[in-house]
């Protein structure tokens, strides 16, 4: 490793440059800011251990500098006369530790150890990237907006509300954003609003100390608190009721967090990523959701587009979960007919990118040969289609009586049968097995608009 000392103390630069050196890394010094700085431009610096007092440029100063130009070189503060605040500062800007003076010696050789060995796995990682999951694929303009827009987003603090359908990858751009940003040493802690049950969500959230209630037989840290000083990510936020709603909007007004049962108020420092399936602008009409707090956290919008809306990118994905399953079970990569490409190309993948994740691990299993044909392929998104037909059966229509679900059901599959025939009516007749006139019959009576179904 390539090691920056920048110390105004002649003795503090001997002392960590013998340690360091004895270590086996290359170390430069410097007695000011100023001059270390000039290191960045000619050498290659891994880790800068920096003072907090200097003349000419503050430690502070130069750690905003570094980080803004150098966000990969990870820095650690030094100092024998800092306060809390400082600390809290330096963290905030990028610092990956602070170390108070005097030092020990396993205190700046554990430092250095900690950053190299997570710096291995993060390069691990890269180095795997073909079977790596948590990494967003595409290169449809869409995405593309997607993508800049974590560029751009990520380095700030601003809140981000994420909407879009279920599938499309709302938690992979959280944690994108996440790992982009000067908190990305620190915690980022997912919670799924609509998987825990109303009467525990604020004890989750907030957290409760013992005997507050009945089965609390021990304090609990809630999420906000464990997210503390990193980013907390707040999933399906719209199914929160708006009791806990109302809770949460005083907790990012004030950014204290007060546990159930006790009195005592926790300062946080915690980035707020939240993230919806639902319409919510529809939500607020309907009164589910709070307008205040949504526009408390709606200060970066993201919108992640149905795979349907990036259909150039399908057969990427395609290819990326087929390499991947390969190398994951160490058996040969199967081949995929250019007729089953474009086939599930032109699918609508209702389930977005989980659904086609699991057709090619269905695909890889089931088929017995070498090649993914047309045939397997329309196969088995047939029978993924009447199980998601199944579901919304279970969930959409279960609130209707049985004559307005029917119309409801036919609608919704008509709807889909015309995306998967780019709304060729004639194809679109003879995919549901009927005559073009009956089809142009039920798509008025339906009310079923094609320009805009099309959008």
């Amino acid at each position: 490793m390539n090691i920056l000392v920048i110390d105004d103390d002649e003795n503090i630069r001997g002392v960590l440059s013998d340690i360091l050196t004895d270590e086996k890394h290359t170390v430069f010094t410097a007695e000011d800011g100023q001059k270390g700085f000039e290191y960045f431009t000619s050498e290659k610096i891994d880790i800068c251990f920096l003072d907090l007092w200097m003349p000419k440029i503050g430690g502070i100063d130069l750690l905003e500098k570094i980080k803004e130009e150098y966000p990969d070189v990870e820095v650690v503060m030094i100092s024998g006369q800092a306060k809390i605040n400082h600390a809290v500062k330096a963290t905030k800007i990028g610092a990956y530790d602070f170390i108070e003076k005097p030092f020990s010696i396993d205190d700046i050789i554990g430092a250095v150890k900690k950053i190299i060995r997570e710096k291995k796995n993060i390069h691990k990682g890269f180095d795997q990237d073909l079977i790596r999951v948590d990494i967003i694929i595409g290169e449809s303009p869409s995405i593309k907006i997607v993508k800049k827009l974590i560029e751009n987003s990520a380095k700030s603090d601003a809140r981000i509300f994420i909407t879009g359908e279920n599938g499309t990858g709302k938690e992979l751009i959280a944690r994108e954003i996440h790992l982009k940003s000067s908190r990305r040493r620190r915690p980022f802690v997912g919670v799924n609003c609509a998987a825990i049950p109303e009467n525990l969500i604020e004890s989750e959230l907030f957290g409760h100390v013992k005997g507050s209630f009945t089965g609390a037989s021990s304090d609990r840290i809630g999420k906000f608190e464990l997210a503390n000083t990193g980013t907390l990510f707040l999933d399906e936020i719209a199914d929160m009721s708006l009791a806990t709603q109302a809770k949460v909007l005083r907790v990012l007004q004030e950014m204290k967090v007060t546990k159930i049962g006790s009195s005592k108020s926790i300062e946080i420092d915690v980035r707020i990523i939240a993230a919806t399936n639902k319409d919510i602008k529809e939500e607020i009409k309907k009164d589910n959701f709070r307008e205040d707090l949504y526009y408390r956290l709606n200060v970066i919008p993201f919108y992640v587009p149905a795979l349907r809306e990036r259909k150039e990118d399908i057969p990427l994905f395609i290819n990326f979960f087929i390499k991947k399953l390969s190398q994951e079970n160490k058996v040969k990569e199967k081949r995929i007919s250019k007729e089953a490409l474009d086939y599930m190309k032109e699918y609508s993948w209702p389930g977005n990118v989980r659904q086609l994740q699991n057709i090619i691990e269905r695909l890889n299993v089931m088929v017995p040969g070498d090649e993914i044909t047309l045939e397997h392929a329309k196969k088995y998104l047939d029978e993924e289609s009447i199980k998601i037909l199944d579901d919304n059966i279970n969930s959409k229509y279960e609130k209707y009586k049985l004559n307005v679900a029917r119309d409801e059901f036919e609608k919704d599959f008509i709807e889909k049968k015309l995306r998967e025939n780019d709304f060729n009516i004639s194809k679109t007749a003879k995919t549901l097995g009927v005559y073009p006139s009956n089809l142009y019959s039920k798509i008025n009576k339906l009310g079923i608009n094609i320009e805009e179904i099309k959008k």
